[in-house]
């Protein structure tokens, strides 16, 4: 099961309820996908097909929703 957190632009938020225990997000775009780790802070962890602005503005809003992917 992959729960959408939230959408933004092109941009969808979500994770694997079961994938692994240390807490992160995956985004999906048009043009690729992404996942963040969340602990022990925000930083990239995979990238397939999104370019630096897309990334930058991904990791953006990771940051500014990170009290609601965490709680999700």
């Amino acid at each position: 099961m992959a729960p959408t957190v939230f959408r933004q632009g092109a941009f969808r938020f979500f994770f694997f309820s079961r994938e692994e225990p240390r807490m992160h997000v995956h985004v999906a775009h048009t043009d690729g996908e992404a996942k963040f780790w969340l602990e022990p802070q925000i930083e990239l962890a995979m990238n397939q097909g999104l370019s630096k602005t897309q990334l930058h503005e991904a990791s953006s809003l990771v940051q500014d929703h990170y009290e609601e992917i965490a709680h999700a």
